[in-house]
Parts: structure tokens; sequence; C-alpha cells
């Protein structure tokens, strides 16, 4: 079952150049971890500091385990600094 993960994340405005440093510099790592298939980074188009993260997992437990890691600990630390407000994230089952 692949799990397709989806964080909507606003950051304050003079934040973004700095969040879209920080996934450039982290992108090539998370798709090295064990169990992601998939990383992107789409932008709204209605609002600039709004951003997508949208990521396919091989399970619950691949992901968890991710998140689990030290390495998303650190990253995590130095994203949620930069949000406008609280980031909406969710997990779904890939169907089809």
């Amino acid at each position: 079952m692949i799990i397709i993960r989806i964080v909507r994340m606003t950051f304050l405005p003079e934040k973004t150049n700095e969040f879209q440093r920080i996934f450039e510099l982290c992108k090539n790592d998370i798709q090295s971890m064990p169990g992601c298939l998939h990383l992107e980074l789409w932008r709204d188009v209605d609002d600039p500091n709004t951003f997508v993260t949208h990521s396919h997992w091989e399970s619950v437990e691949t992901l968890d385990d991710y998140r689990r890691t030290e390495f998303f600990g650190v990253v995590w630390k130095k994203v949620r600094v930069l949000f406008a407000e609280a980031p909406l994230a969710f997990s779904v089952e890939k169907i089809s």
C-alpha cells in the first residue's frame, strides 16, 4: 500500500526564501530515506507564502520511521519557526 503525505505550510512572507533554501538542502536526504518513493514541493498560485510538500511512502511504518529520525527532528525544528500559521498535514492511501 502506498501512502501519500501532504503537508500544507504557510510561512511568514520574509521567511519563504529561507524555507525554500532549507528544502533544497534537505530534499536529497529525504528522498534517500528508506521507504520514500517520491517527493515534490508545490507553491500555491494564489498565495506565494503557502507551500505544499507531496511525498509517497511505501507504508505508514516507513513514513513514521522517517518522522522519528534525528534528521527529521533537526529539519522540523528549523522549519516550524518560519510558519505564519499552523501547518495542515494528512496521509492518504493510494487506491488507484
